[in-house]
């Protein structure tokens, strides 16, 4: 019997013949030949009890969902309950984890001969923390995978502590005895992708390296609208490092927190700090270049003598702060005039070091004119744009760069990150190359970019490089981040974009790389900047690209299998 609260799929299968069904994946999906049972999807509201009193299997899920297992003679009175809103069939996936494993070589290295799992290597993941509850981070008895969890603004908690909670019943009660939340859910979806195991999902959605033991940071006020800072960042980094020493465990530490702050060309104090610590011990650090490529908050350029540059920012409305980061080489001399929506000009502004104030109508533009540091010969010239009262002036801004005593003329200028503004605040010839954020930059670290491995093509988002940048080529390869399903907070599954879910699979691939290499013993060296050699070298090349590495991806998309020795 056809129904209207049945999807048409759902209704062609159920009227097919066995024949009909065993011979296709999509009428077959979801039947049991030998038991003659259907696994359903349904949409419901109201008292499921009916459904298990008739026999029916049911897993409530979050939202009025569930999913049911029953005998094909039921379906019929299944669906006339009015509980039952509607009714699906299951299908197939062929994206998303699954499909970026396959993208990314990690089907042949997970399986076969080698059968890498990152069992022994330690997936270390500093972000806003973890569902701990989640079945993906347990193992088959129940209890959690994460070996330590230090939240910054609750305390450190150990396997014993994480699976007392776990034992409590509740979520509620859990959470009496291990308080730490991810709030924004963006961690548990990092290590869902770079380490999950997919017990919740019968392994259709596991990660790379799933048998890793789990060490977990949450970076402290890691919340919406509320980002960490970079000394958390950096102290996280110092105790997984010691963490792993303690334990005698080589790591893969995923980052996916970035900044537009600082000259990008990996002198920072974080950037150089992750360089030493990638250096310490066996260690692979995996970051994610941003999603600033088309943000609009990038420009750069090369000052001619007796040639005026005008770089133009749109301001939006209701903008309530934001600034502007101008960095030059020293050697250069050019002065810099400030032009506001309605023509008012102010400059060229002092060359001395130190602060200066400016007013335009409702804004109040504070400039600090700077010097190089003992670490970076760079020079930077720092706006920082503020209201009078509610808003800064909307319209067209304008920065007249006027040169004079020219040696490179190379500029850079950056907007914030484009999560702290207005998307229409942009510059209007923006520069897409060199928008990798910090540290992505860092000498040290494996720094990933994000690729729709559906199209096989460069995701527009993903930060980009200068290949003539210090510090060599960056990125370093790219990896699937579009679309990706992995851990939700909360339980189940769900799809995410950006470089922060590239990086995992780049941390997960590492962690699986020195399992082979050091605990196999096929390269007891094969970790920190060999490992990131071994990736360049087995990377895929990508459509649409004549030469590798390039400022988008690098040397080309993450293959495992191709990486590892043959």
């Amino acid at each position: 019997m056809d129904s209207q609260k049945r999807e048409n799929l759902l209704n062609m299968a159920l009227d097919a013949t066995p024949k009909e069904r065993m011979e296709s994946a999509a009428l077959g999906t979801g039947y049991d030949f030998e038991e003659r049972t259907w696994e359903l999807i349904v949409r419901c509201s109201g008292d499921l009890t009916p459904l298990r009193e008739m026999g029916v299997q049911v897993k409530e899920l979050l939202g009025g969902y569930a999913v049911l297992k029953a005998f094909e003679g039921l379906v019929d009175e299944i669906t006339r309950l009015p509980q039952i809103l509607y009714m699906e069939k299951p299908k197939l996936l062929y994206f998303a984890v699954n499909g970026g494993r396959s993208a990314s070589c990690l089907t042949k290295v997970q399986s076969g001969g080698l059968g890498l799992t990152g069992a022994g290597v330690l997936v270390a993941v500093i972000d806003s923390g973890i569902d701990y509850f989640h079945q993906d981070f347990r193992k088959e008895d129940g209890t959690t995978r994460i070996l330590e969890l230090w939240d910054q603004e609750k305390g450190i908690y150990s396997q014993e502590q994480i699976n007392e909670a776990l034992r409590a019943g509740t979520r509620q009660e859990g959470l009496q005895i291990v308080p730490s939340v991810d709030l924004s859910g963006h961690g548990t979806a990092v290590a869902g992708i770079a380490a999950g195991n997919g017990r919740e999902s019968g392994g259709l959605y596991r990660g790379v390296a799933w048998e890793s033991p789990l060490l977990v940071v949450r970076l402290g006020a890691a919340s919406p609208g509320n980002f960490p800072r970079t000394t958390q960042l950096m102290e996280a980094m110092d105790y997984v490092v010691r963490k792993a020493g303690e334990l005698s465990m080589p790591a893969a530490v995923n980052l996916s927190f970035g900044n537009t702050y600082g000259s990008h060309d990996g002198t920072s104090l974080l950037e150089t700090f992750l360089d030493t610590a990638a250096d310490n011990g066996r260690m692979v650090v995996c970051v994610g270049t941003g999603n600033e490529g088309t943000a609009g908050g990038h420009v750069s350029g090369r000052l001619e003598e007796g040639r005026e540059k005008r770089v133009e920012l749109s301001v939006a409305e209701y903008e309530t702060e934001f600034s502007i980061q101008l960095w030059k080489s020293y050697t250069d001399e050019f002065d810099i005039v400030l032009v506001t929506p309605s023509g008012q000009e102010s400059g060229p502004v002092s060359r001395h070091l130190g602060l200066q104030t400016f007013r335009y109508g409702r804004t109040r533009v504070l400039l600090y004119y700077g010097e190089p540091k003992p670490y970076s010969p760079a020079q930077e010239i720092y706006f920082l744009f503020q209201p009078e009262e509610d808003y800064v002036d909307s319209g067209i801004w304008t920065i007249r760069l006027i040169p004079g005593r020219l040696v490179t003329g190379e500029y850079q200028l950056w907007l914030p990150s484009q999560s702290a503004l207005n998307p229409a605040t942009r510059f209007l010839a923006s520069t897409p190359d060199g928008t990798l954020t910090i540290p992505s930059t860092a000498r040290g670290v494996i720094s990933v970019g994000a690729y729709n491995d559906s199209y096989q093509s460069y995701a527009a988002f993903s930060g980009r490089g200068l290949l003539d940048q210090r510090g060599g080529n960056k990125p370093d390869l790219a990896a699937p981040g579009v679309d990706i399903v992995t851990a939700r907070a909360g339980g189940g599954y769900e799809a995410v974009t950006g470089t922060s879910f590239a990086a995992p699979f780049v941390t997960g691939s590492g962690a699986l790389m020195m399992e082979w290499g050091i605990l196999q013993g096929n390269d007891p060296y094969l970790y920190g900047e060999k490992v990131k050699a071994y990736l360049r070298r087995g990377a895929r090349q990508l459509p649409g690209f004549d030469a590798f590495p390039n400022p988008q991806v690098g040397y080309g998309a993450l293959c495992v299998a191709d990486s590892l020795p043959s």
